[in-house]
């Protein structure tokens, strides 16, 4: 069954993901690997999910605190994080991005990771997942999901 972003709510709305989530460094090792059930992922119009694991689901010591932040209004301030390797060398920067102290509704996604899909391999079951066109949103496009999608050129007033 396949979903279109247009029919997700805004505010957006957050729910456990109904497919396994794994999400692999450029090198093919895994990072993380989560039954179905146990990530959530955030719907908002005109936006593929943004797919998030618990952060104890990730390989330890694989991340570190990045450089910046970001303000979402639903969900409030974002931290992002960076990939080093296994002796600790930078490997992909802000690779993914966390809420510390989410806001009411979304306290579920405290400490929990959103992965960009365009600087790792991410897959929900088998299905490798394609980046949210830009480099900002960080959404996950899957087989089940329908556009257009924001993100991309000319899309910033929707």
């Amino acid at each position: 069954m396949t979903e279109s972003c247009w029919d997700y709510p805004r505010p957006p709305r957050l729910e456990p993901s109904r497919r396994r989530v794994r999400v692999l460094d450029p090198a093919g090792q895994l990072l993380a690997d989560v039954p179905a059930g146990a990530a959530w992922r955030v719907l908002e119009t005109s936006h593929p999910p943004t797919y998030y694991v618990p952060g104890d689901a990730v390989a330890a010591g694989r991340l570190r605190p990045g450089r910046g932040s970001s303000w979402c209004e639903w969900k409030g301030q974002a931290a992002y994080v960076d990939l080093v390797d296994a002796d600790g060398e930078p490997l992909v920067p802000s690779v993914a991005w966390t809420y510390p102290a989410p806001t009411p509704g979304f306290e579920a996604l405290a400490g929990a990771l959103a992965f960009y899909p365009s600087r790792v391999r991410c897959l929900l079951d088998d299905e490798q997942v394609a980046a949210q066109e830009g480099d900002f949103y960080g959404g996950w496009i899957s087989s089940e999901v329908s556009g257009p999608f924001k993100g991309g050129p000319g899309t910033l007033g929707w």
